[in-house]
């Protein structure tokens, strides 16, 4: 376990930095000077690991940096930092204070390293996004067009749609050349693909936003994607066991996907039909439908791994 642990408060323009709960605090800006600066304030106190809550993106170019200059650096939940401190009775909230708390909550929970992301894996996760992004604009302004009339509005919906399309079929260019230039990726493709329904949006999102996918217990994968049910139990009180929490953005996709897996694989159609001639609820119908398909997912992800990794 990392004994000195620097928490960092992070913000557009500045980084907060506190050795431990109440040790010494640094200010310094959010730019590469700034990082410079964080580095050299961590050294100087020996710190062995740098935690800073997610925040949009504002973290990532710190986080980098601190990895490039040999600091061991951790994102974590910023709703987990702040029930942490509301648990512990800290009700008060300063840049600070927060930078403080982030460092108290590494430690009490152990926190480890989070590997920085190889550049091709950052790069797909950014085309990922991209195309999600485009995705929803495109949908959005296709809605916003339905009911118009006035021919000049119609034409700029016409024109903002065709950009977009255009936009989108160059990101997914994109995102089918990356994945055929990684052996793990194409072989992932290929196998992925062998269960009717999966397309090559739903692979290209679990390999961006899931890459963790092969390396996990069937347990793990579904709890990281947030399709394992949550004991609610209390005395002899058996509560409902309710799923939340993980990965939104795979969870989104397993659901849909799912639901069109079922229609070609007989297995799927068979959950599908058990569950409700039991009379469960839709959602429940949909998580399992969306777990299933994960796990099955996992444990093809998992040969391919094991096949490379043993390969002459």
């Amino acid at each position: 376990m990392t004994d000195i642990i620097c928490g960092v408060d992070v913000g557009a323009a500045t980084l907060d930095a506190r050795i431990g709960r109440h040790g010494p605090w640094r200010q310094v800006a959010n730019t590469p000077d700034g990082h410079a600066e964080l580095a050299t304030f961590c050294r100087e106190h020996g710190v062995g690991l740098v935690v800073m809550e997610a925040t949009g993106g504002y973290e990532r170019a710190v986080f980098g940096a601190l990895w490039a200059e040999g600091l061991p650096a951790a994102i974590v939940n910023p709703r987990a930092v702040r029930r942490f401190a509301d648990g512990m009775g800290v009700l008060e909230k300063t840049d600070r204070i927060d930078c403080g708390m982030i460092a108290w909550y590494a430690q009490t929970k152990a926190v480890r390293p989070t590997p920085l992301a190889a550049p091709t894996q950052a790069r797909l996760t950014a085309l990922v996004v991209r195309l999600r992004q485009l995705t929803a604009l495109k949908v959005a302004q296709a809605n916003q067009a339905r009911l118009v009339t006035e021919p000049a509005v119609l034409a700029s919906f016409t024109a903002v749609l065709a950009a977009a399309a255009g936009q989108i079929r160059a990101l997914e260019a994109h995102i089918a050349q990356a994945i055929a230039d990684d052996p793990v990726w194409a072989a992932l493709d290929r196998t992925f693909h062998t269960i009717k329904g999966v397309a090559d949006r739903t692979v290209a999102h679990l390999m961006a936003e899931m890459p963790e996918i092969g390396t996990l217990s069937n347990k793990a994968v579904a709890k990281l994607a947030g399709l394992a049910p949550i004991a609610n139990d209390s005395g002899r009180r058996a509560g409902k066991r309710p799923v939340r929490g993980g990965r939104a953005g795979v969870r989104g996709v397993l659901f849909v996907v799912a639901e069109i897996v079922r229609r070609y694989e007989p297995d799927f159609a068979d959950l599908h039909h058990r569950l409700s001639q039991a009379g469960k609820p839709k959602k429940l119908i949909r998580v399992a439908l969306a777990r299933k398909l994960l796990v099955r997912l996992n444990a093809k992800a998992r040969d391919i791994r094991r096949d490379l990794a043993i390969a002459p």
